[in-house]
């Protein structure tokens, strides 16, 4: 049986209507899944180590492509929905397995981390990883 080598890229994208604050991404592409992590940081934070945040683990449904299914492997509640969210439609858009770890805080966004924020920032990292995953030509239909 022949492996695939493991491709990681790290990038990093300015956290939404923030002045210093970055969403560091990093994409790992495996032989039958993908890992991403995310977290963030501030210039003052650089170094500093941050709580672990979410893991949830998303899979696309054969029976139902629109509607990945989604198990949480540990959770921190200020980070669920987000991961949750991301992993499903990575995992929908490169039609394999992904698993999605989060410690993003959005205290220094802009407004506290409203809705918006929130949303932006989620568009900005599928928007990111997908370019990556369409890259690796993982992306269904790329």
């Amino acid at each position: 049986m022949v492996f695939k080598e493991t491709r990681t890229v790290e990038v990093s994208i300015p956290l939404p209507k923030s002045l210093d604050t970055r969403i560091y991404i990093r994409v790992a592409t495996l032989d039958k899944a993908v890992m991403v992590s995310l977290t963030t940081a501030s210039q003052e934070e650089m170094g500093a180590t941050t709580p672990m945040g979410s893991m949830v683990y998303a899979l696309p449904d054969r029976f139902n492509p629109q509607h990945p299914l989604a198990t949480t492997i540990f959770t921190t509640e200020a980070t669920l929905e987000f991961t949750t969210r991301t992993a499903k439609i990575l995992a929908r858009r490169a039609n394999r397995p992904v698993y999605v770890t989060n410690s993003i805080s959005f205290v220094n966004a802009g407004m506290g981390g409203t809705v918006e924020e929130e949303m932006e920032a989620l568009k900005n990292v599928i928007d990111v990883v997908s370019d990556r995953l369409k890259n690796e030509g993982l992306l269904a239909g790329a």
